[in-house]
């Protein structure tokens, strides 16, 4: 058995100065086997993808999970006898500089494969598909998309949701205001506490926040998709080797049933730190996903 070593969040500031000071001169393989160390970029609230149940704990989730499988292919290729887990706390805005700049080696969050952001990083192989769309109050006068003439809308600064939002603006002449948090997390605050009249975002993170809510039965999630985006694990661009190892990992697990076994595990369990069960049933689009595993943008 490979021995992983988990280490608590490294401090962003630290890590990024240090980056910045060394070049990119070899493979992410090659700087996991010199360092003893692999960085996975995480987050703090968003359930169940990756998140943590207290601030000193290292992240869990779905997407940690698979992400602990590559680093354990990873320690296996680098012949390492064992690897240590650095975290990285990354926001939307910050997540793909860091992969470039070669501080974090796996974005761990949940990122929709875009071919806009295959010009800067490269995805896996999709582990998840979701659905664009708005979560807002059952008694709101807000039931399409169309509704939100004049009102407030929390938002999130990089996410693939409110550029699709403001697409649909701008098509249908409706005017709204946005409301920025800095991660989703802070955005459903705003949106929870009445400062925002919607919230956009991709349907299962809407669904993981209101399941943790205290008010979770005052809101509901509008059926009508924005549009279909496929999730994939972020690494750097132009590193085929290790390209390759993400690949061959996240498809051993879709082909062995792991992947799905996950999702059971993490949408359809109870699951801490409330013991909740965020009850979000496999998607078609997601099944056709593990039919057909691939990492194309959109």
């Amino acid at each position: 058995m490979l021995k992983l070593f988990s280490k608590t969040t490294v401090c962003a500031v630290t890590l990024l100065a240090a980056s910045l000071a060394q070049a990119q001169t070899s493979s992410t393989l090659e700087k996991i086997k010199q360092s003893g160390a692999i960085t996975i970029g995480a987050r703090d609230m968003s359930v169940p993808f990756s998140y943590k149940v207290n601030g000193n704990a290292d992240p869990i989730g779905m997407i940690n999970d698979i992400c602990l499988k590559v680093a354990e292919a990873a320690q296996k290729a680098a012949g390492l006898p064992k690897l240590e887990i650095k975290y990285l706390i990354t926001t939307p805005t910050s997540r793909i500089p860091l992969i470039q700049n070669n501080t974090v080696d796996l974005d761990c969050t949940p990122v929709t494969n875009t071919i806009a952001r295959q010009e800067q990083v490269s995805f896996s192989p999709s582990y998840f598909s979701a659905n664009v769309t708005l979560a807002v109050r059952k008694d709101s006068p807000v039931k399409g998309i169309a509704d939100l003439q004049n009102r407030n809308v929390a938002t999130v600064t990089g996410t693939t949701s409110i550029q699709l939002l403001r697409a649909y603006k701008k098509a249908q002449g409706v005017k709204f205001n946005e409301v920025y948090g800095k991660d989703p997390s802070e955005a459903f605050v705003m949106f929870e506490s009445g400062k925002a009249d919607a919230f956009v975002l991709d349907d299962v993170q809407l669904a993981s926040f209101i399941a943790t809510s205290p008010q979770r039965d005052q809101y509901v999630i509008l059926n009508e998709p924005l549009r279909t985006e496929p999730y994939g694990v972020m690494l750097r661009k132009d590193d085929p080797a290790f390209k390759k190892l993400v690949d061959d990992t996240v498809y051993a697990m879709i082909k062995s049933g792991e992947m799905e076994a996950l999702y059971q595990k993490w949408f359809m369990t109870t699951i801490p730190p409330r013991n909740v069960n965020i009850n979000f049933p496999l998607s078609d689009s997601t099944k056709a996903l593990y039919a057909n595993p691939n990492d194309k943008g959109i």
